[in-house]
């Protein structure tokens, strides 16, 4: 596996909260998948609190998708196209995530996605910020990431793999959402307990 502490110069113990959150992400997301039928749950639904303020804004579904090397956003477009009824696009799409996608947490991208309502109030405010914590706290286990926020450009594959993750549990998405990208800081992110 690639030392991100020796590629990248991030700090051993960085590299190690990063591992150790992507593992966990993988694990509790499929556990939603096999267990709860793709609802999402608190480990996956963080607390939002924008920089400088004390009480969160609200929670917000995260998408944790495969970095561009190993998009499966081709697969999961098929899936959608092979049929019309949007059931089958949700069996199928669970029998995918159910099976060995989230099994490889070296092959997503760190950075989370959230899709939101073409000119979403909340969305603007999170994009005004100067940056955001994500609080992930569930399974005895909690992260507070400190994220930089973007809007993501239709020509981003973490755009195009969210569309069409959420468009398989959610029919009725707007083609034209807003898709916000929470890059984060692992020098200011924390987690308790932290990854060993």
């Amino acid at each position: 596996m690639i030392s991100l502490a020796a590629e990248f110069g991030i700090p051993p113990e960085r590299s190690a909260l990063r591992s150790g959150f992507l593992g966990w992400q993988c694990r509790v997301r499929q556990m939603m998948m096999r267990e709860g039928g793709g609802r999402p749950s608190d480990a996956v639904m963080p607390e939002v609190t924008l920089d400088g303020e004390d009480a969160p804004l609200g929670r917000i579904i995260t998408v944790l998708s495969k970095a561009p090397a190993w998009s499966v956003t081709p697969e999961l477009t098929h899936i959608a196209k092979k049929t019309n009824d949007p059931m089958k696009w949700r069996e199928e799409a669970l029998t995918f995530f159910s099976a060995t996608y989230f099994q490889r947490p070296h092959e997503f991208s760190d950075i989370l996605t959230a899709s939101f309502a073409p000119g979403s109030e909340g969305a603007a405010r999170l994009r005004a910020a100067p940056g955001v914590t994500l609080s992930f706290d569930a399974y005895g286990q909690r992260y507070d990431l400190s994220c930089k926020v973007w809007k993501l450009a239709r020509r981003n594959p973490l755009r195009a793999a969210t569309i069409a993750h959420n468009r398989l549990f959610n029919p009725a998405l707007h083609p034209d959402a807003d898709i916000l990208g929470f890059e984060p800081d692992w020098e200011k992110s924390t987690a308790d307990p932290a990854p060993a």
